[in-house]
């Protein structure tokens, strides 16, 4: 569900169309409310139903137990703004995003306010398919790449997701994508397929042990 649509050329019947927000404008009026994020000036409701947080925090347990496992400075962060300059009038709420502690020191805005601006603070991400699957199909998938994210998970549990992205007929799907020389290497998961985490390799999951968790 879309909350706000840029302006453009309407026709005298058509109902009025919101100015595209800033940055700044859209902390003022969502800030706080970790269920919106900010794509090119239009605020997107994440849509968390039951079943998308289940999925969510199924993978949040799983990755916190491997990050326990190596020691390394790490942690969960759920629902935290991703907003490098770079990408103007945006600002992404990854539903799962691994940080890199050490980085921290780095980000301008981390004190005070649960903001990245690095795509190299940040190790690992996972979304939850909902009905806005478009941007995590698409306008993610090529900026999480940008910003040289090494690993981005999209957890499409209801099989949401467009043909062209999970085939025909649509299933529960998992794709994992892995950076490969500034682009991601998608690989499309279901039923007991096992998956393979560069970031976690111990980690010791199926596709469908993800995708069942939200129901």
């Amino acid at each position: 569900m879309t909350l706000a649509t840029s302006s453009s050329g309407t026709q005298a019947n058509d109902p009025p169309q919101q100015k595209p927000l800033s940055f700044d404008e859209f902390l003022a009026c969502h800030g706080g409310d970790n269920r919106y994020e900010l794509i090119d000036g239009e605020v997107f409701d994440l849509e968390p139903t039951g079943a998308h947080e289940e999925v969510a925090a199924f993978i949040t347990a799983k990755i916190c137990v491997q990050i326990d496992g190596t020691g390394l400075p790490w942690f969960v962060l759920q629902r935290g703004l991703l907003r490098p300059s770079s990408m103007g009038m945006t600002a992404f709420r990854p539903d799962v995003a691994v940080v890199d502690r050490d980085k921290l020191t780095q980000e301008r805005l981390w004190s005070e306010q649960s903001i990245l601006t690095l795509g190299s603070s940040i190790k690992f991400v996972a979304e939850v398919v909902s009905s806005n699957w478009q941007n995590d199909y698409a306008r993610k998938v090529e900026d999480y790449a940008v910003l040289g994210i090494p690993e981005y998970w999209i957890a499409d549990y209801a099989g949401l997701g467009g043909t062209r992205h999970i085939g025909k007929p649509k299933q529960p799907t998992l794709s994992i994508c892995t950076l490969v020389d500034g682009e991601y290497e998608i690989q499309q998961l279901r039923g007991n397929q096992s998956i393979v985490s560069p970031t976690f390799p111990e980690l010791r999951l199926t596709a469908e042990q993800v995708l069942r968790a939200g129901r």
